[in-house]
């Protein structure tokens, strides 16, 4: 059965319904009549589905690309399906080679436990956190011992572990394939199987290990899942996907005034996607405030909106409306509210050490560059002499569009 005969099918509102959420932002749902019968089970039994996403704690923090699955799983999980946020603290320690061209190190079991300890609490600003079921793979991957491994390892050949797409090209290339890195996709595949998940969502580069997971549930006697994957989002140059290396994403721990000011730095096309991707809004809102739009309204107000509504979400909507007013006066050469008050001593002192000493710029160097760019401002004024000297007194300083501090010089 293709798409086509899928959606044209005879369906209740209530599965159609969830087969339009499911759909939405998605880059695939694989096989979509397999997930329509298991809604329409779920419907006829009153029995919820179950819905999984694993993250491995590679990182302290997550950002606004990694709530993309978030999101979905929020909007399945108001649907009334059980969603599981399963930690990979397991697969961690192998190490993920998804999107490598080399072998990714395993983090040390102290690094993914301090990790692990943030991830679900982040999580539960998207996720409600009181139907939400979290899981720890090592609950079954620690006891399956070497044994076990082996007759796992025996369920998938090498044959097929080839064919995903970086083994293929870094076997090509003559670069190295440790046979570690063949067992993660398969322990990710057996989470499924011990989970017994309906489906699985991930991003664009985890189809492979989301397909494994299907292979193994038959393997084991089991209905295989159905897999969704979601694009992975665009940072805010809108070319590269959004990654801390590339520094071009949102915290979701950032400060609101800087979430918001970021949100509102992204372009008027990037915007659209994002609001598919990451606002709550029904598409029917979105194309309604699309063609308010293009009928002559000031895209700035759905970026705003956007912007609120994000900032709203991983703080609160007074410090959005905070964030708002503070956007506001910068943009008219305005000081916010609330800047960092830093108390400095030996006065008179040079405004590149400064800079240095208030945490506005890295170095003295680096604050002469900034004067340089014309980006230093000192009460308002702009400064363009690099020996200039401050002598006793208090000072608003402000480096570029959003870093300020109080200086009191003494």
């Amino acid at each position: 059965m293709n798409a086509e005969s899928v959606t044209s099918m005879s369906l209740s509102n209530s599965v159609g319904r969830a087969l339009e959420i499911s759909l939405r932002g998605a880059d695939e749902l694989l096989p979509q009549d397999e997930w329509v019968k298991k809604l329409q089970r779920s419907e006829a039994t009153g029995t919820p589905l179950r819905i999984k996403l694993g993250l491995d704690p590679t990182a302290p923090d997550i950002h606004i690309g990694h709530t993309v699955v978030l999101n979905k799983m929020r909007q399945l999980q108001d649907l009334g399906h059980t969603v599981i946020f399963l930690i990979g603290d397991f697969t961690t320690t192998i190490g993920d080679p998804s999107g490598r061209n080399n072998t990714r190190p395993p983090l040390t079991r102290e690094q993914i436990e301090a990790n692990a300890q943030t991830y679900y609490k982040q999580a539960s600003l998207v996720l409600d956190p009181s139907k939400t079921e979290i899981r720890y793979n090592s609950e079954w991957s620690d006891p399956l011992g070497a044994r076990g491994m082996i007759q796992l390892a025996a369920k998938y050949t090498v044959a097929r572990m080839m064919e995903r797409d970086d083994f293929n090209k870094r076997f090509k290339a003559g670069q190295s394939i440790s046979v570690h890195e063949f067992l993660y996709p398969l322990m990710q595949g057996y989470d499924s199987v011990a989970l017994k998940s309906d489906l699985e969502l991930g991003g664009t580069d985890q189809k492979f290990n989301l397909l494994v997971g299907r292979h193994l549930q038959q393997e084991y006697g089991q209905e295989p899942q159905c897999i969704l994957t979601m694009p992975l989002l665009e940072g805010l140059d809108g070319v590269e996907k959004m990654s801390k290396s590339k520094n071009n994403y949102i915290g979701i721990s950032e400060d609101a005034n800087t979430m918001f000011a970021k949100v509102l730095s992204i372009s008027d096309d990037l915007m659209w996607r994002w609001y598919t991707l990451l606002s709550f809004q029904s598409l029917e809102q979105i194309e309604a405030l699309k063609a308010e739009i293009a009928a002559g309204r000031n895209p700035k107000d759905a970026k705003v909106a956007l912007a609120k509504e994000i900032t709203t979400r991983f703080h609160s909507a007074a410090a959005a409306e905070t964030a708002e007013q503070d956007f506001i006066n910068r943009s008219k050469g305005g000081v916010p509210d609330e800047i960092p008050e830093v108390l400095l001593s030996g006065a008179p002192l040079g405004i590149g050490q400064l800079l240095k000493q208030a945490n506005l710029a890295a170095s003295a160097g680096e604050g002469n560059r900034l004067i340089d760019g014309g980006g230093v401002r000192v009460d308002s004024a702009v400064v363009s002499d690099k020996a200039l000297k401050l002598p006793a007194g208090s000072y608003v300083v402000q480096v570029g569009k959003r870093k300020f501090a109080r200086v009191t010089l003494s």
